[in-house]
């Protein structure tokens, strides 16, 4: 039979992001393994990776754990999965090995070089480069010179936006494509079956307050803070803002919101499996990430027909075009959100306008054309 590896640094880059692309691999006759780190440094808890493992090894997939984390100054651990993982590669001569999150790519790669001459066709999917315009100088002296070096071990780099697609056509991988994203599920949220007043009475909202919706870890890179303090800045009332994550910014956050006076404005909701369904409850999302590939939040926010007001960076602008499906601002333009807000809160007919433009555009996301393109990608390996 034949054998793939699907690999990355935490359990939540598996199963977050590439449950269908084992599904094709599955289907293209691949008995397919798991490689990651299912009890640390993943976007969910512990107890989630550790629930994923048991979820896919009781449907026949072997699993893998790695100590490799998202950190590279945990050398140590990088070292014991590189060579966890070429003891893997190994003794399972896999056909396909395909790699995710930027240490993950790298420990593989490293891992698989063996293992290529032999006939093991190498992926990795670039789910947003560290380097990028405007990143830190440091990003680019470290993570660049990293990534184009790795590349020549790499048969197939795939990328999920349009800039880091121009900059790979540098790398030294044998083949670069562009392919818009990982694909969302449209159908699931735009044909969510739930009454949108019950959904709201359900999070005691009332039925004439403007919903504002976040979606996202509570870490830095998503900057929370400044839809905070744009909220913090406006002059209406009528509104409630929510976000959905955990993180370990819950309690800066929450401190923040006091600090700033909207601690009752705000509800921190956790991690929620009830997204569509909160959605649909939602008047306008808000997302003002400081660094992003191609934002899942945002293209299910717009599946969902919401208009969006993002951070002008990239990934963000792949998606949303500046007073078409939303408004872009740089992350911390606090005024320049807080404003796009009032706008959009005071008038409900330019909201159904752009959340029209976005629910059409989400079609081109969708998970059954993804799809599509990965089964042709990899079908080309063999």
């Amino acid at each position: 039979m034949k054998r793939a590896l699907m690999m990355a640094s935490v359990a939540s880059m598996i199963s977050s992001f590439n449950r269908d692309n084992i599904k094709i691999l599955q289907n293209l006759g691949y008995q397919v393994d798991i490689g990651c780190n299912f009890e640390h440094g993943s976007d969910s808890s512990k107890e989630r990776g550790i629930e994923y493992r048991k979820e896919v090894e009781a449907q026949g997939i072997k699993t893998y754990q790695l100590p490799v984390s998202r950190s590279i100054k945990e050398i140590k651990n990088i070292i014991i999965s590189y060579r966890l993982m070429k003891k893997i590669c190994e003794e399972n001569h896999y056909n396909i090995v395909h790699c995710h999150s930027p240490i993950g790519g790298v420990v593989a790669r490293l891992a698989c070089r063996g293992e290529r001459k032999n006939g093991t066709k190498v992926v990795y999917t670039a789910h947003g480069f560290h380097f990028y315009k405007g990143a830190p100088k440091k990003n680019w002296l470290v993570y660049y010179s990293i990534e184009k070096w790795i590349s020549r071990f790499t048969d197939l780099l795939i990328t999920i936006n349009k800039e880091d697609y121009e900059r790979a056509q540098t790398f030294k991988a044998k083949r670069v494509v562009y392919i818009p994203g990982i694909g969302v599920d449209t159908g699931k949220f735009r044909n969510v079956d739930v009454d949108r007043t019950e959904k709201r009475a359900e999070l005691k909202i009332s039925e004439d307050t403007v919903v504002l919706l976040s979606i996202g870890e509570l870490i830095e890179r998503k900057n929370h803070e400044s839809a905070l303090r744009a909220i913090s800045k406006l002059n209406s009332q009528n509104f409630v803002y929510l976000i959905c994550g955990e993180g370990k910014l819950d309690s800066y956050l929450k401190d923040l919101a006091v600090k700033l006076g909207i601690e009752n404005k705000v509800q921190l909701l956790g991690y929620r499996r009830d997204i569509p369904e909160i959605c649909v409850a939602a008047d306008i999302f808000v997302f003002p990430s400081y660094q992003e590939g191609l934002p899942v939040a945002v293209m299910e926010a717009m599946s969902a027909g919401l208009p969006i007001i993002c951070s002008s960076i990239r990934g963000n602008t792949d998606l949303i075009k500046n007073e078409l499906g939303g408004f872009l601002h740089q992350p911390e333009d606090v005024v320049g959100f807080a404003q796009s807000i009032e706008k959009l809160m005071s008038n409900a007919e330019l909201r159904k306008k752009m959340g029209d433009v976005n629910a059409e555009e989400a079609y081109k996301y969708d998970k059954e054309n993804i799809n599509t393109i990965m089964e042709a990608l990899y079908l080309s390996l063999v």
